[in-house]
This record gives C-alpha cells, structure tokens and sequence, in this order.
C-alpha cells in the first residue's frame, strides 16, 4: 500500500510526510521537554534525523509496518507533529504514538489526531487491538488515551531506559469490538 492517504479532521490533516517537512521536524523536535517525554526522540535532536526518518517511514509504509502521518492545521498547513501506527501483522493489532511540538501543546491537537488514526487503524487497516503507553510522570499523555477511548491497563515499573533514568511506563489498549461499540454506523 502506498502512502497517499490524506485523513481530516475538524482542524486538521492528517497527510503522508514529504520531504519539506524535515526541517519543520528538526525544529520542533529539538525541544528538551518534547524529548524528555518520548522514548526514542533525542536531545539535542541532530541535523538530518528527520530527513533520514522520513525516508525510512515511506518505506515502511509500502510494506504495511508502521502508518506514519504529519499533523497539520487545516488552515495553513502548519506542521503541528506526528502519529503513527506501527503494526503487528501477525497478531493484527498496532500501537499509537504521537508528538506535538511544545508550542501546540493543551489545545487537543494530540486528541483530535490519535482519535482519527485510531479511527482508520480499525475501519480501513482491520485491527483488531490498538495500544500505547506513556511515560507514567506525564499524565497528560493519558488523558489523551482516555479522552480517545483507550482503557489502563496497567504498569510497567522501570520499562524504559530515557537519559540514564528508569521510567515507568503506563500501558493503554482498546479492541475494535469495544470501539465499535462506541462509534456505530462507522
């Protein structure tokens, strides 16, 4: 499957990367807060990641691994972050995750995206599982899962390694059955 798709929300796109989009990423992602709260984004955040990134998600786009989109405004296109889904074929489920550059933090961007991906993760990719997890020391990640109907599910004390520290990572999921539950006719 090539990445062509284009998903809208009420303020945003949700748009397949382009090459432009890596100096906006270098930028926004070379925020020490913004990192401090991922597992895998770097601070400082070298020059040309995002290039490199870019390319390495198209690829895994075509062969169904990962389902990576750029968040934008609707009425600018501005570059607000990303989320993605990165698949597991075999036991049909994926996990979410996203980020949103500081700037654009508190006003339920991070929402309206993870709820529309989440949303073309189970009608149109046919998940039947969709999980994510959060740094538990950032409860605002949380609330994103919760707003867009994931469930807790528990912790895992110590889970990942960020800068030398061991964090404890809360576990979030939701079932196509249950999401289907809640969103009938979709």
């Amino acid at each position: 499957m090539r990445n062509s798709i284009t998903l809208e929300t009420e303020r945003l796109l949700l748009r397949p990367l382009l090459a432009q989009d890596a100096g906006v990423i270098d930028q926004l992602l070379n925020d020490r807060v913004l990192a401090s709260n991922t597992e895998s984004i770097d601070f400082p955040y070298p020059t040309g990641d995002a290039s490199r990134w870019i390319d390495r998600n198209q690829d895994r786009w075509k062969v169904g691994e990962a389902y990576v989109l750029a968040i934008c405004q609707k009425e600018d296109e501005q570059l607000l972050g990303t989320v993605e889904l990165i698949a597991n074929k075999e036991h049909h489920r994926s996990e979410l995750s996203y980020w949103i550059g500081r700037k654009f933090w508190n006003q339920g961007f991070a929402t309206e995206a993870a709820s529309c991906l989440v949303n073309f993760g189970f009608t149109k990719l046919g998940f039947e599982r969709i999980t994510s997890q959060h740094f538990a020391r950032n409860p605002a990640s949380g609330r994103v899962l919760e707003k867009i109907g994931m469930r807790f599910e528990g912790t895992r004390k110590g889970h990942i390694r960020k800068w030398n520290q061991l964090e404890d990572v809360h576990i979030y999921g939701l079932l196509a059955r249950d999401f289907r539950e809640k969103t009938p006719g979709e």
